[in-house]
């Protein structure tokens, strides 16, 4: 008796939770919203596994029955989700849930928040729970605290702080003198902070658009100077590889995703491969019966960038293939 008593007591919580998904599937959208906002500021860890069968759209993981969800109450489940996430064991996953409240939590959520924030032990989870809480105490009514997180948001190069510290700063956003002139130090400081990254993303985006333009200028240059071709089909050799390069992409997706990190290396052969053998097609069945006639060479060359063109959009888009998930492969 005493085993099944125990039993029992177990079997309790889960049978709550049960019933929970069971309210959940029978209310309202407006009733599922305010219980998803209630969820997401009074986190149960053995809730867990009821928000992320109902981010799949089920009730259970057995369930065959699809909920129907609108987008706010995504969100709302995204959000409540992160909250349960920040009770795990896991600090890469404690991590992850901070770094998603930082952009949906709710003030009903500001509690617990307070709560984890200072019994967090890792350090980054910590700051990442820091700035969630500053994103929040920016609408608290007392000027002190405001205050507070204006200045910690400016100890951040988080480019978040960035656009709340904007916000803040709209007309008629801060009525507070005091808060306004921290917001103004503080939006300032992660500024200086996002330079030197802003700086480096722009040379980097110059030389990869000016290794582009450049292979493309040498393709031009050897083809017409070696073989007295105008090929006007010369960026859609580029849309090939580029194209071959997010198939690799999206096949390691399904069939090996714990590879996907790699597929860099793979994707970088095939597409040379794909382009150069679409290349040596054309010059065997084309090409090579005008070279020396630079304008029949012009036309062409740009018959087949349209023929190259099209195929692409058959098979990208006329067809409403679903772009992470494509059916026919």
């Amino acid at each position: 008796m005493l085993r099944l008593l125990l039993t029992l007591l177990l079997l309790i919580p889960l049978a709550t939770h049960a019933s929970e998904g069971e309210f959940f599937l029978a209310a309202k959208p407006a009733e599922q919203a305010r219980l998803l906002e209630g969820w997401a500021a009074q986190p149960d860890a053995a809730r867990l596994p009821l928000l992320e069968n109902l981010r799949q759209g089920r009730i259970a993981t057995d369930d065959t029955r699809k909920l129907r969800l609108n987008n706010r109450l995504r969100g709302l489940i995204d959000n409540a989700l992160a909250s349960h996430q920040l009770l795990s064991d896991n600090s890469d996953t404690r991590l992850a849930a901070a770094q998603q409240l930082q952009k949906s939590a709710q003030p009903a959520q500001m509690a617990f928040l307070d709560r984890r924030f200072a019994a967090e032990p890792d350090t980054a989870v910590h700051a990442a729970l820091g700035l969630a809480l500053a994103n929040l105490q920016l609408g608290a009514s007392e000027p002190a605290v405001r205050l507070a997180a204006v200045r910690l948001l400016g100890e951040t190069g988080d480019p978040l702080a960035r656009t709340r510290l904007e916000a803040l700063l709209q007309a008629d956003a801060e009525r507070d003198p005091g808060v306004r002139t921290a917001a103004e130090t503080s939006l300032a400081q992660v500024k200086r902070k996002l330079l030197v990254g802003e700086l480096l993303g722009q040379a980097f985006s110059g030389l990869s658009l000016g290794s582009i333009l450049l292979l493309a200028a040498l393709g031009l240059a050897i083809t017409f100077g070696l073989l007295g071709v105008i090929n006007m089909a010369h960026g859609e050799m580029l849309m090939l590889g580029a194209y071959s390069t997010y198939m690799v992409q999206v096949l390691l997706q399904r069939h090996a995703p714990g590879a996907i990190e790699f597929y860099p290396l793979i994707a970088l052969p095939v597409a040379f491969a794909v382009s150069a053998g679409v290349g040596m097609l054309l010059e065997r069945t084309v090409i090579r019966h005008l070279y020396g006639r630079p304008l029949e060479t012009l036309l062409a060359t740009w018959g087949i960038s349209l023929i190259l063109i099209q195929a692409i959009r058959l098979l990208f888009g006329a067809q409403n293939v679903e772009v992470s998930n494509p059916a026919w492969l």
